[in-house]
C-alpha cells in the first residue's frame, strides 16, 4: 500500500520534552512528504503545545491528577481512551505512540476493538522500582504491533530484554530554527537571565537523576575555581515524573558549594523562540547524562555551533564522532570538570564549534519521516487488519 495516509501521533504531554519534541518534528516531517498528520497530547492547562506546527495537534482534555506517578499514567491514558472512544476521532489509518502513557491508551482501545494495530516509538526504558509502574511500562511496550527506536542501543535492550524486533529510525534537527545566526533575542535574555561574561555553561533538561545534574553542578564548582566569573544555567525541567528528592539532593549539593547565588541560574521551561539564543549565549553545553534515548539537546547546541561535553555512552557514541565533542566519564565529576576546561581552551572551541553545524547536519527530520513510512504501510496490511 501506498499514498496519502491519516496519521495520529500521540505524545504524552504539551511540554518541550525530547519525545514531544520528536513527535512535532516527525509529524510536520511527514506533513512535508504529503501526509495528513495530526500530534495529540494530554493538556491540562488548554494552552496547547509549546510551538506552532506545520502538523496538525489535538489538545486531549486532561482530568485533575495528583502527585502518584502510577496514578497519573492511569488518569491520562484514560484521557486519551475517552477521547477517542469517539468514533469521529479514531478516523486514522495508522495510531503510533510514543510513550508509556499514549501506548497504555491505545493498547486498551485495541483490547475494546476500536481501533487495529499501532505502532510504538520507546525512545529510552525506565527503571522505576515500581512494580504496578514497570508493568504499565511494559504493557505498553509489548501491546504494540511495530515498534520504532531512535539509537541501536534501544533496538539491542528492545531484542534482548523483549524479544521485540524494531526499526531504527534516528532523529534530526531543525538547521532552520537551530543555527549559529543571531536573531536578535540575545541580548533581552542574557539582561532576564541576569547572565555575566561567562564562560557561561548550559545544562538542558531541568534537575534530573538522568540528566546528571548534581556532578555536573560539583564539577562547574571546580570550574568555577578557575573562572570565578563562570555561570551554571540549567534549562528547562517541564516533565510529568517526580523528582522531588533528586532536586532536594541538588538543592543541598548548591548550598555546600559555596558558590555565590548568581553563579547557578535555574529557569525552569523556557518559551521554544528563546532556546536558539540561549544555545548561542552558551560557551559550552554540559551535556554528561547517565541514560538517554538519543540527546536531541546535543544536536541544537551543535547546529548553534556551541562546544559539547558529552557522556561517552551509547547512544552518543553510535552518532557522535570522536572529533566532534569532548568526552566525559558521566559517573566521575572529575572527568566532567576536565571535560568542561578543555571544551573552553579557544583553539578547541573554535574547532568545535566549526564541526558541529555539520555534525548536526547530518540528521534530517525528512529522513527520519521516511524511515517510519514503510512500517505505517505494513500496518495496514490483511495480516494485520
Amino acid at each position: 500500500m501506498s499514498g496519502r495516509l491519516r496519521i495520529a501521533l500521540l505524545a504524552h504531554s504539551t511540554n518541550p520534552r525530547g519525545g514531544v519534541v520528536h513527535a512535532l518534528e516527525l509529524g510536520d516531517a511527514l506533513t512535508r512528504l504529503g501526509h495528513d498528520v495530526v500530534v495529540h497530547a494530554p493538556d491540562p492547562s488548554g494552552a496547547g503545545f509549546f510551538r506552532p506546527t506545520l502538523c496538525g495537534t489535538v489538545s486531549v482534555p486532561a482530568s485533575p491528577a495528583g502527585s502518584d506517578i502510577t496514578e497519573m499514567v492511569r488518569v491520562r491514558a484514560a484521557d486519551y481512551v475517552r477521547h477517542f472512544e469517539k468514533k469521529g476521532h479514531r478516523d486514522f489509518d495508522v495510531f503510533h505512540a510514543q510513550d508509556g502513557i499514549s501506548g497504555n491508551a491505545l493498547a486498551t482501545l485495541k483490547e475494546r476493538g476500536l481501533i487495529g494495530p499501532f505502532a510504538r516509538t520507546v525512545h529510552h526504558i525506565d527503571l522505576f522500582g515500581h512494580a504496578p509502574l514497570e508493568a504499565l511500562q511494559r504493557r505498553a511496550i509489548i501491546a504494540a504491533d511495530r515498534h520504532f527506536v531512535v539509537s541501536q542501543v534501544w533496538r539491542d535492550t528492545l531484542a534482548r530484554d523483549y524479544g521485540l524486533e524494531a526499526a531504527i529510525v534516528g532523529n534530526g534537527v531543525n538547521l532552520q530554527h537551530f543555527s549559529p545566526l543571531p536573531d536578535g533575542r540575545e541580548a533581552g535574555l542574557r539582561a532576564r537571565l541576569g547572565l555575566g561574561d561567562g564562560p557561561i555553561v548550559l545544562s538542558v533538561g531541568g534537575v534530573e537523576s538522568r540528566k546528571n545534574t548534581v556532578r555536573i553542578l560539583s564539577a562547574f564548582t571546580q570550574l568555577h575555581a578557575l573562572h570565578p566569573g563562570a555561570q551554571l544555567v540549567i534549562a528547562g525541567g517541564a516533565t510529568l515524573l517526580d523528582h522531588h528528592e533528586y532536586a532536594q539532593e541538588f538543592s543541598n549539593a548548591r548550598f555546600l558549594s559555596g558558590l555565590p547565588e548568581h553563579a547557578v541560574i535555574r529557569t525552569g521551561p523556557l518559551p521554544h523562540a528563546d532556546m536558539p539564543a540561549l544555545y548561542r549565549l552558551a560557551d559550552v553545553l554540559a551535556f554528561a547524562s547517565v541514560k538517554e534515548g538519543f540527546g536531541l539537546v546535543v544536536l541544537e547546541a551543535m547546529a548553534s555551533a556551541i562546544p559539547c561535553v558529552v557522556s561517552r555512552i551509547a547512544p552518543f557514541t553510535e552518532h557522535l564522532r570522536e572529533e566532534e565533542v569532548v568526552w566525559c566519564k558521566p559517573l566521575s565529576v572529575a572527568s566532567i570538570a576536565n571535560a568542561l576546561v578543555i571544551a573552553l581552551k579557544p583553539d578547541l572551541r573554535a574547532r568545535l564549534a566549526r564541526l558541529g553545524p555539520a555534525a548536526a547536519a547530518r540528521h534530517d527530520w525528512d529522513a527520519t519521516a521516511r524511515a517510519h513510512v514503510t512500517t505505517y504501510q505494513r500496518l495496514r496490511e490483511p495480516a494485520h487488519a
